[in-house]
């Protein structure tokens, strides 16, 4: 397959709605996966710098999820929340 021909199609998870105490698990996962991204990174090389510079691995984002940008911290929410969405699609139930 051609690189330029992928077209992603992600499963449609318009139709489900999680319950309101799942939100505290949303930004649970959502900071998990920063701090998953950040240990990866830095174990490949990278640390924080002001202004991303792929040449010497520096990036602004290599902080703690709390100071995170508001925009950075959605993208996160996002992930965790299709994530559980996806879950509760295939039919799983989520307990605490």
């Amino acid at each position: 397959m051609m690189k330029n021909s992928y077209v992603p199609q992600p499963m449609d998870t318009s139709d489900i709605q999680l319950p309101e105490q799942l939100n505290e698990l949303v930004e649970q996962m959502a900071k998990n996966v920063h701090e998953v991204w950040a240990e990866s990174r830095m174990r490949e090389g990278w640390s924080y710098g002001e202004q991303r510079n792929d040449a010497l691995k520096w990036h602004p984002c290599l902080i703690p999820y709390e100071d995170l940008p508001e925009s950075e911290r959605e993208y996160d929410r996002s992930t965790a929340l299709q994530t559980l969405k996806l879950i509760c699609k295939l039919g799983f139930k989520i307990n605490k």
